[in-house]
This record gives structure tokens, sequence and C-alpha cells, in this order.
């Protein structure tokens, strides 16, 4: 891909993220939402394959009808109340529009389907960008108007979320399409609890994002793309699969890494909001994504590939890992000690 091309697209990734985390109004959110859709295609489409072809369509097409969604609920809202105010959000029937939107743009179940297949066709750096930052100015958008949400719904999006995320990892081999399932998971946990605590939500998506970024750093420079590569990949880079299994195990949410503390508060907040049911339901189907971590944590650290007398020896990467990776591991799994400190800065912002 030409230098300057890519240069160009990150830049618009970044202008149009900033547009739309900083608009009050809905003609500037939905420009920003548009630069990024058209900012990311170039990069998903760039290695020609025809699954990077198709993954660029599904994402168009899905992108497209969300963005159109959301600017009709943006103008029903002013049609009836006069208001373009992105927290003037006060109709019904916009409230309900913009869910379904923004449940399509991040890929909340039932809107989930393009998801994990546009992730498959896309090179991993580009995946990681779909998993994270594309994800951040929809989220944003919800902080803005989550006191006029239905909870019923975004519960019952919430719940199917965690559930359909951990059914359809179990049986995956694909390493990017397991990810992309653990990422609609995840999208619940934010989901459930937006309207009762939207700074937890977003303190959640920070985590994710950050334990996110080191599992996809780590499999890059390990090359590893299906589980069949990842039992080889141990001999090339012995340490950084030990710490590629303790990010794993982060991202499942175990105790005392740093993944267990969103888990932890999100099922307090809901405790207090006498939403112990939920609560009860949604802990016990991380159980599911816990499984095909594990599964995973087992494939990179535990499992030996069979060895027949014409296996090829995988010799070590001899590039040193990134001081980067280093950084990122050390806070996936070393930051719940700092707890209080987090919950102290959070909740000043």
């Amino acid at each position: 891909m030409n230098p300057h091309t890519k240069l160009i697209s990150y830049l618009s990734l970044l202008l149009g993220t900033t547009i739309t985390i900083s608009s009050n109004h809905w003609m500037m959110a939905w420009t920003g939402l548009e630069i990024n859709t058209l900012a990311i295609i170039p990069l998903i489409s760039k290695s020609h394959h025809p699954r990077a072809i198709e993954a660029t369509i599904k994402y168009f097409l899905v992108q497209a009808t969300a963005s159109t969604l959301m600017l009709f609920s943006s103008m029903t809202n002013a049609w009836f109340t006069g208001q373009w105010d992105i927290t003037q959000l006060t109709h019904p029937t916009s409230c309900l529009l913009l869910t379904a939107a923004i449940a399509m743009k991040l890929g909340l179940v039932p809107f989930h389907f393009w998801f994990p297949e546009v992730l498959q066709g896309s090179p991993m750096a580009t995946a990681l960008l779909l998993a994270t930052m594309m994800k951040f100015p929809p989220i944003t958008i919800l902080f803005m108007t989550s006191h006029m949400l239905n909870p019923l719904l975004l519960t019952s999006m919430a719940i199917a979320s965690a559930a359909l995320g951990g059914w359809m990892g179990l049986n995956q081999t694909q390493i990017r399409k397991i990810l992309a399932f653990s990422s609609i998971s995840h999208l619940g946990w934010m989901a459930i609890i937006i309207i009762y605590s939207p700074k937890l939500t977003l303190l959640t998506f920070y985590l994710y994002s950050l334990m996110t970024i080191t599992t996809f750093l780590t499999l890059n420079t390990t090359k590893t793309l299906k589980l069949s590569t990842m039992m080889t990949s141990w001999t090339k880079t012995p340490m950084l699969n030990a710490t590629l299994m303790l990010t794993l195990l982060s991202l499942a949410g175990l105790p005392p890494l740093t993944g267990f503390l969103p888990k932890w508060l999100i099922i307090q907040e809901l405790t207090k909001q006498e939403m112990t049911v939920m609560a009860t339901i949604i802990t016990m189907l991380s159980l599911l994504g816990l499984f095909f971590y594990l599964r995973l944590a087992y494939h990179s650290t535990i499992t030996l590939p069979p060895n027949p007398t014409n296996h090829m020896k995988q010799w070590h990467i001899h590039k040193p890992t990134t001081p980067q990776i280093a950084i990122f591991t050390s806070l996936t799994t070393l930051l719940l000690p700092l707890s209080p400190m987090i919950l102290t800065t959070s909740e000043k912002l």
C-alpha cells in the first residue's frame, strides 16, 4: 500500500474520531462517523484478496445502513422537538432508532453478523483498529444519550450479546473470529451498565481496548492466524507466548489480572441497582468466554504439536520484542491493585 495513502487513511481516522467525540450537533457526529468509515475501507481491502474485498463490501453496506438510521433518528427528533443537540434526544421513536443504529455500528446482537466476517477478512493491524478505535465514536454517542435510552432493550441486547459471543466463539479455529466474538461478548458487558453508570462503560471500554491491543500486537509479532499455527509459535517466542497466556486470562476476567476489574465493578453496580438476576446471568455467560480463552491459552503455551520425523523446526525470532508489547502486557496484567486510583480518576473526569 502506498505510504501516502496509508498516512491519509490514518489521519482521516483520527480526524473522524475526534470530530465525533467532540461534537454536540448530530450532523457533525454523523460526518465524523462517515469520515471514519471511508478512511478504514482502503485499509481493509489493501490485500486485494477476494475475502478482503468481500469484507470491505459487507463493512461498507452495514455502516452506511447504520449511518442512515442514525441520521433518520436525529431528524425525527429534530422534527418533533426542534433540537439538534445530541444530549436532547427525547423522542421515544428516535431513541429506539438510535439504539438500533449504534448496535449495528458496534456489532451488538442481533446486528452482529458482519463483525466476525469483516475481522476475518482484514489484515491483523486493521482488525485491531476495527476491534478498538472504530468502536470508540459509537460508544461516545451512547454515552452522551445514555439518560434517554430504553433500559429493557439495552439489557436484552446485552444479555444476548454476552450469550452469543460466548457460544459462537467455542467452535472457532480462526484467531480473528475468536477475538471478534470476544469483542461482542465484552460489548454486552458495556451495554448492560451504560444507563446506570456511563463512566463505568467508558472505563470498561478503555481496559478492553488495552487488553485487545496487547493480544493483537503479540499475535502479529508471532504471525499467528489460527489455532494450528499457535501450537507451533511457542518455539519461536517462548516468553512472548507465556505473556500471551496471561493477557488471554486477563481478557477472560480472572483475578488478580486487570480484566477482573471492569467485571467486578459492573456486577457491583448491577447489584446496587437491584438487578441481581441480570448480574448472575451475565456472570454465568462469561464462563463460556472463559472456556475459549483457556483453549487459546492452552494452545499457545501447553500443547505440543505432533512432531513427525520430517517436521521442520521453528527457530526463534531474532528481532527483540518491542517496548510497546512489554508496556501493554504489564498494564494488562498488573492494574488490579491500582483500582482505587483508577476509580478515583474516572469519577473526577
